[in-house]
């Protein structure tokens, strides 16, 4: 497969990186810089963008201001791109009408797109949390997804001592904090693993909006907190049959 990640600033240069790194070896990963200061209307998108891009199968929308998003629809003829990920990791990136208007515009080219709330709510169908989930299809974007989106794991937990012997990241969070989060946690028992797993993945630092906001119902916080509290449900069902009583009262108290 073959990728164009646009980035805009320091956000988006780690997780080409990552990206990069744990790719499958035969996908192709280019990425490109445009500009932070950006007008409020691109009349001439032609200003900002490269003269000349490669032909991919898939792109990776890493905004980091409000007016980027205006871009996307004309990378479509330049790339030939088939499918669209634009992660929103800080809703003032992307207002809801913006989103509805880039989206509709894609779909009138015949380009698949997903807008994930936050990178690692991805998986091969949906994106969002909870009541907030929302179905995609795309075929491109769920090959990416197989890799990177929502953390998953098989983890080894000695059934004696109780401890996480290993981990094997199945798909990471594009960033890499999934990485970061499963070197802290193994050799812990499984009693210490949550929710401290989720906390040590944050402390990559994850790299999602502090603004607290309604992330879905009856659930206001932050975007960083949400991909914190992704990974420790992600590990959970692994260590369920592990834990000691106590432990399992003190989770369902947060």
């Amino acid at each position: 497969m073959k990728i164009l990640i646009t980035t805009q600033g320091a956000y988006g240069i780690r997780i080409v990186e990552n990206i990069k790194k744990r790719c499958p070896a035969d996908w192709q990963v280019d990425s490109v810089a445009i500009p932070l200061d950006l007008p409020y209307i691109i009349d001439e998108p032609d200003e900002f963008l490269p003269e000349s891009l490669p032909q991919v199968d898939l792109i990776v929308f890493l905004s980091e201001s409000q007016n980027a998003p205006q871009l996307i629809p004309d990378l479509i003829p330049l790339t030939g791109a088939k499918g669209v990920i634009v992660p929103i990791e800080s809703s003032s990136w992307m207002s809801l009408g913006l989103k509805g208007q880039v989206r509709d515009a894609l779909e009138r080219m015949g380009v698949g797109s997903a807008f994930p709330k936050n990178f690692c709510t991805l998986t091969e169908n949906s994106y969002g949390y909870g009541d907030s989930t929302e179905p995609y299809e795309s075929e491109i974007i769920s090959e990416f997804a197989l890799h990177f989106g929502r953390p998953e794991f098989k983890l080894h937990v000695n059934p004696e001592t109780k401890i996480i012997e290993d981990i094997e990241v199945v798909r990471c969070s594009p960033c890499g904090s999934t990485y970061h989060g499963v070197e802290k946690t193994i050799g812990k028992h499984v009693d210490e693993a949550l929710p401290k797993a989720g906390l040590i993945c944050m402390q990559f630092p994850c790299l999602a909006s502090m603004s607290m906001e309604q992330i879905d119902k009856g659930l206001y916080n932050t975007l960083m907190h949400l991909s914190g509290q992704i990974f420790n449900e992600r590990m959970l069902p692994h260590l369920e049959k592990y834990l000691s009583e106590k432990a399992k009262t003190d989770l369902s108290d947060h």
